[in-house]
């Protein structure tokens, strides 16, 4: 842990982080999204599971899902280049704890945008193969920030971390 931490000191430049993080938005933005639409929809078809179409209401409650996590995601990831000097990839990471902004909501509030609008697009396919694919991602997800995150954020940031750790929510944004 202590090379990871070490290595993750290293402040890169604006450009350098925001390459990065644009190629790294090609498998949240486009590889993720698509599998999501066009190929978890062929298993439900495969397996004689019938779509959950509601018509406008799979669009209405999708698509506010969608923009609350499109809010979420899109606001922590500014914050991540601009306010941390970093990214959300591990390897770039922040150069500052951020509690404020989305992260006063929650500690994790890309992973909580993430899923929001992969469950959205779910909703507004209607495919219950590509619900079962993002909450598997999500679960897998977080057992990872879990098992792996908050201890290099632990290591990095030490008790700052531990004490904004214990006020603020998970994955679930506390709004009031």
């Amino acid at each position: 842990m202590k090379y990871f931490v070490r290595w993750t000191r290293k402040e890169y430049s604006l450009p350098v982080r925001l390459l990065a993080t644009a190629c790294a938005g090609l498998l949240f933005a486009f590889l993720i999204p698509l599998t999501l639409i066009k190929f978890l929809p062929r298993v439900d078809t495969a397996l004689g599971i019938p779509p959950l179409t509601f018509g406008y209401v799979n669009l209405l409650i999708g698509g506010i899902c969608m923009l609350i996590g499109l809010v979420f995601g899109f606001w922590s990831i500014g914050d991540q280049l601009f306010d941390a000097r970093g990214t959300p990839i591990p390897v770039l990471a922040t150069q500052k704890l951020l509690v404020r902004g989305p992260f006063k909501y929650c500690r994790n509030p890309m992973s909580f945008g993430t899923f929001m609008a992969y469950f959205g697009l779910s909703i507004c396919v209607g495919s219950v193969s590509s619900f079962v694919g993002v909450a598997v991602f999500a679960v897998l997800l977080m057992l990872y920030i879990k098992k792996f995150e908050e201890r290099e954020l632990e290591a990095r940031f030490g008790e700052e971390y531990k004490e904004y750790k214990t006020k603020t929510p998970f994955i679930i944004p506390r709004i009031f």
